[in-house]
Formats: C-alpha cells, sequence, structure tokens
C-alpha cells in the first residue's frame, strides 16, 4: 500500500491536485511496458502503437519481469505503482514467449488498481514507414469506425472496443470542425462464423474460468488513414481516403472481465452543479441560462403592447385639444370656401 504524500510547498500541492478525479478527466496516458523478451514484431508494433497515442504515451526502454495474468508474481502491483507514480491509467505491456508468443495486452487502470485486461496476439503488422503518403498531426483526435454487430452483442468484443475507445480517445471536446478530422481508424473483423451470429451475449462466457474455444473468433484489422476533404458543388464534401498505416492483424487470447464493484465506481457520474443545471445539463430551469461569463440571465415573456397607449415624453404640441382646435379650424375654412363658390354662380 502506498504512503500518503503530504504537500511541503504550493508548487507540489498544484502538483498533487492535479491528479486528483475530475469531472471531466484529461486525455489517458498510456506506459508503454516491455517483457523479458518482447521480440522485433512486438517492439516494432508498440512502437506505432506509441506513435499513434503521442503525446500522451511513456516508454520504458528497459525490460521488465512482468507477467499481468499471472495472480502469484507481483505484476499487478509493479502496475498500481507505475500507475500512480506516472499518473497513468493504461498499460501495453509486450511479451513474447514460447507458449504464447507475439502477445500484447492492455491493461486499464482506475483510482490506482487495475480495472480489466485483455491480450490481443499480433498476427500481421505493416509499419507506417511503409506508406509514402502523408500522416496526420501527433495529437489530432481521431474518428474511430467500428464496423461489426459483435462490438455490441459479444461480451469479448465488447470489452476490446471499449479498451480502443479509452486508448485512442483523447481531449474530451465540445464540437469539432470538419477540417480538424485528420485521420480515421477502422476497426473491423473477418469473416463472422454463423454460430457467433445466431448466439446472443446472455448465452456466452463471462469470465475466464470457463473455457472459450479462441480459434472460432473471427480476427481484428485495424487500418489508419488520412481524411481529405474535396468539393462536390453541394454544401456535404467529398471524403478521400489515403492508407497512412499502421496496419494490424490481432488476435483475441487471454483477458481479465473488470470486478463489478469497481466497475461501478468507475462509471459512477458527479452531481451536475447549478450552472450546469441552468445551462440544460441537467433538470433544466425555463428562460434562464448562464452566459461565458458567468452570469446567470432570464428572459421575461409578456402580453401584446398596445404602442397607442404607450406614455411618451409630454410634449406641448403633442396634446390632444391642440388637435381638436385644428380639426375645428379646418373645418371652418372649408364651409367658408364652399359660401363663397355660391355667392360666385348667384351672380
Amino acid at each position: 500500500m502506498l504512503r500518503t504524500v503530504k504537500p511541503r510547498n504550493a508548487r507540489s500541492k498544484r502538483a498533487m491536485d492535479a491528479r486528483q478525479p475530475k469531472e471531466v478527466e484529461d486525455p489517458r496516458t498510456c506506459v508503454f511496458v516491455k517483457g523479458t523478451h518482447p521480440g522485433e514484431l512486438v517492439t516494432n508494433a508498440m512502437k506505432e502503437l506509441m506513435a499513434l497515442k503521442r503525446p500522451d504515451a511513456i516508454a520504458f526502454n528497459k525490460k521488465n519481469d512482468i507477467h499481468p495474468f499471472d495472480a502469484s508474481s507481483d505484476s499487478q502491483a509493479s502496475l498500481e505503482f507505475w500507475s500512480n507514480k506516472n499518473d497513468a491509467s493504461l498499460f501495453v505491456v509486450g511479451q513474447s514467449t514460447k507458449k504464447r508468443p507475439n502477445g500484447l495486452t492492455f491493461v486499464r487502470m482506475f483510482d490506482g488498481r487495475v480495472l480489466d485486461m485483455i491480450e490481443v496476439v499480433v498476427d500481421k503488422f505493416i509499419s507506417m514507414t511503409e506508406f509514402k503518403t502523408p500522416k496526420s498531426t501527433p495529437g489530432n483526435k481521431p474518428l474511430l469506425h467500428f464496423a461489426s454487430d459483435l462490438f455490441e452483442t459479444h461480451p469479448r468484443f465488447s470489452q476490446l472496443k471499449s479498451m480502443l475507445i479509452s486508448f485512442f480517445n483523447g481531449e474530451t471536446i465540445e464540437s469539432i470542425c470538419l477540417p480538424g478530422i485528420e485521420h480515421v481508424i477502422s476497426i473491423s473483423l473477418s469473416p463472422t462464423p454463423p454460430t457467433l451470429t445466431t448466439t446472443t451475449s446472455t448465452d456466452l462466457p463471462t469470465t475466464q474460468t470457463t473455457p472459450e474455444d479462441l480459434t472460432s473468433l473471427p480476427k481484428i484489422h485495424i487500418r489508419s488513414y488520412t481524411i481529405k476533404l474535396k468539393a462536390s458543388g453541394t454544401r456535404i464534401p467529398k471524403v478521400e481516403l489515403t492508407p497512412m498505416g499502421p496496419f494490424f492483424d490481432f488476435s483475441l487470447r487471454r483477458h481479465t472481465p473488470p470486478d463489478p464493484e469497481l466497475l461501478k465506481q468507475s462509471l459512477k457520474r458527479p452531481k451536475l452543479k447549478k450552472q450546469d443545471v441552468e445551462k440544460g445539463l441537467g433538470k433544466k430551469r425555463k428562460n434562464m441560462e448562464v452566459d461565458e461569463m458567468g452570469n446567470l440571465r432570464g428572459r421575461v415573456h409578456v402580453a401584446k403592447q398596445d404602442l397607442s397607449r404607450l406614455q411618451t415624453r409630454k410634449m406641448k404640441g403633442l396634446k390632444a385639444h391642440f388637435d381638436d382646435e385644428d380639426a375645428m379650424e379646418e373645418d371652418e375654412g372649408e364651409e367658408d370656401e364652399m359660401s363663397e363658390e355660391k355667392k360666385r354662380r348667384v351672380s
């Protein structure tokens, strides 16, 4: 168990406050750890994944004797120590042995503890350098595309989808313009066997204790493309995809489902603030909003007004009796003109 560290000055206190839980979390930092025998294929694959994850990536250059799925070892304690030391919530462990070659283990943390793990096999890998095409800006938020129904129905692929979203998801943003989307990562599956399409998710095993036939599960294909928007003559632009790399072909291996209590805590949302409620994020208050400066403003609706009864500035020339006297004088003038015309006709 880690000891509690008290801040000695304001600078260390700010650093500790930055690591505290937040309503809108910072981008997840991922630590790439090499095992005792990572192998060339796994090492290159980790480098390409780290290139997609930058700048929120940390690489350990030295090899470490770590086995995340071995309960008898101190591997999970080491992961929790590294997580608190580097303020990281994701790990990618590369290990290649004779029994399990070319393995990549994705580990997700919550509150300094291991939440869940999933191991994949690197079946095929094409580096980014083999594609002589433009690359995306490091740190740019990608567009994720999952092209299979198994990501919603099968528990193993649902866990993989959640893990990849946590891995590639960057900073939380409220809106984005079209030119800001520079690349897309497509995750698809091989042709699905008929047994998986007819089986519901409730009939499938969700724990590691039940033996599972991994050969029947389809492979995962991860492809990266750059996006180019061209004029189409309409409001919607024409989209062209250019292979950027890297390309991965993965197969599922071992996994550890999340602990129910720890998962419940990780999905818990904080109570909304008063300003957020007034903005409409929670129980909305009618005709009330908060502007950009944080001031509460309300809108009042009144009935239709009769502008003829509107009180204006009092002026002597606008009084009603002046208007009546002018009308009487005009009527007397018209009567005098008519009498003069009659006299002329008679004469």
